[in-house]
Order: C-alpha cells, then sequence, then structure tokens
C-alpha cells in the first residue's frame, strides 16, 4: 500500500514539474507576442485620436505622466506627445470621467494646443447596456463626434448636451452618461491648451511604474 502510494506520489511529481515547465516554455515563446500585438492594438487607438499624419515621432515611446484635476482625479495619467519635425503639434491623453451613470468612465483624448479635437475613444466604462454604452464605437458612432470640434473656452455653451442647452446629442432615456463625456473631453481639451508651457517639466512614463 504504503509502496503504491509512493508511485504515485512520484507519478504525480514528475506529471506537475513536466506541466510547469512545459508552461514555462510557452510562456517565455509567446510572450514577445503577446507584447507586439499590445503594442499595436495601442498604437490603432493613438491614431484614431490623432492622425497619424499629423506627427513623425515615435509617439508610444515619448509618454509622459501628468497630474491635474482637470482630468478627473489626482492620479497620474498618460500622455503622447506628437511631434513634427521635433516640434510638438497634439497630444494624446488619458482622462477620467467620473461622473459617468455606473462610476467613472476612462477616455483618451487627442487634441492640439489650440482647442481642435481630434478624437476621443472610451478606454473602460461600466455603463448600463442599451443605454450608456452606446459611448463605445461598436455600439454607435457617437463619440466620433468630437473630431474637428474646437473649444474656445471655459464659457463655450456649444460644449454640452442639448438638453443643457449644448450641441451634442445625449441617448434616449440615458442624458449623464454623455453628459459625463463631454464635460470630461472639454476639461481634458482646455487642460491640453495650456501644455506647451508645461512641457520642460513633464515626468517621463518610464520613471514610474
Amino acid at each position: 500500500m504504503l509502496e503504491t502510494m509512493r508511485r504515485h506520489g512520484i507519478t504525480l511529481a514528475i506529471f506537475a514539474a513536466f506541466t510547469t515547465g512545459l508552461t514555462a516554455v510557452v510562456n517565455s515563446l509567446t510572450q514577445n507576442t503577446i507584447a507586439e500585438q499590445a503594442a499595436l492594438q495601442h498604437k490603432s487607438l493613438l491614431d484614431q485620436v490623432i492622425p497619424p499624419e499629423l506627427y513623425d515621432n515615435d509617439i508610444q515611446n515619448e509618454c509622459y505622466l501628468v497630474s491635474a484635476n482637470a482630468l478627473g482625479n489626482n492620479l497620474p495619467h498618460r500622455l503622447y506627445l506628437a511631434r513634427k519635425n521635433g516640434q510638438p503639434v497634439a497630444a494624446a491623453l488619458e482622462s477620467t470621467a467620473p461622473d459617468g451613470y455606473s462610476g467613472a468612465i476612462q477616455l483618451l483624448v487627442g487634441a492640439d494646443f489650440s482647442g481642435k479635437v481630434f478624437g476621443v475613444r472610451v478606454t473602460e466604462h461600466h455603463e448600463t447596456p442599451g443605454l450608456g454604452d452606446k459611448i463605445e464605437t461598436r455600439i454607435s458612432d457617437w463619440i466620433k463626434v468630437f473630431s474637428g470640434k474646437i473649444i474656445k473656452s471655459d464659457h463655450d455653451q456649444h460644449w454640452a448636451v442639448k438638453k443643457d442647452g449644448g450641441e451634442f446629442d445625449q441617448f434616449t432615456g440615458a442624458t449623464i452618461t454623455p453628459r459625463a463625456v463631454v464635460n470630461s473631453v472639454k476639461r481634458t481639451t482646455l487642460y491640453l491648451k495650456t501644455l506647451p508651457e508645461h512641457l520642460s517639466s513633464l515626468e517621463p512614463c518610464g520613471e514610474k511604474s
């Protein structure tokens, strides 16, 4: 009986060692591919909010951390700086709309430094399916309405949903979600207008994990 249990134990130990080793080998062989695919998806997202023809630098590797109340909270947000011939022309900035219907909505906003928005995408949300989830491009094109819009100042009355006197559509049965997104894009774009004077003091992303 003890001999049988010992043999089974040895067999299980060998099997566990084999599967652990196999998992390690597979992970080693695939991690570079996974990282490459993630980088490609991220680049595609950046190109959706800043047209690639506007810049010629490696925007993914020109990443900085910024913190400002205008971005929805005081946590560090990633900013990707676009340059043309060495000169800053635009940026893609992570932002948070803290007042969504079901919690915070995470955004990526691309704009230049004069108040022109190139594109906006939602990167994370918990809004109600069938109502607030229309902020996703796979559900509707609503989020694309920001492309080409210009904000002049914090008092620009156009930057609000129609229910509040602005020009942006709200959703049937759901006003809180689009209102939160519009306000967040507005604050983020206004913040980007102030960015050029702070470029020299930005903290590179690599300095924090």
